[in-house]
């Protein structure tokens, strides 16, 4: 599994963006205009989980953190290929 799965629910967060549909998570966060604070949340999250032994909590914080940078992401109409582009270029 490579970055694949990041393009599809990138796709899907752009379309929450564009299409906002009642009930999404998703769709909600971005009418909020709380997603900073968000990820705020999860880094700290992913901080505390870092410092423990639960190699699965820090997966699943992991996510969260890289799941709500992506929502950001897509609020800011900056696209996945333009994050991994810095990445490549560092």
């Amino acid at each position: 599994m490579g970055t694949e799965i990041l393009d599809e629910v990138f796709a899907v967060i752009e379309d929450r963006r564009d299409k906002p549909k009642s009930g999404s998570y998703v769709s909600g966060l971005l009418a909020s205009g709380k997603v900073s604070e968000k990820i705020e949340e999860e880094a700290g999250e992913l901080i505390e989980a870092g410092k423990g032994e639960d190699k699965q909590a820090t997966v699943h914080e992991a996510a969260d953190l890289i799941f709500h940078t992506m929502v950001l992401l897509a609020a800011k109409g900056i696209k996945l290929d333009e994050v991994m582009e810095e990445l490549r270029r560092r």
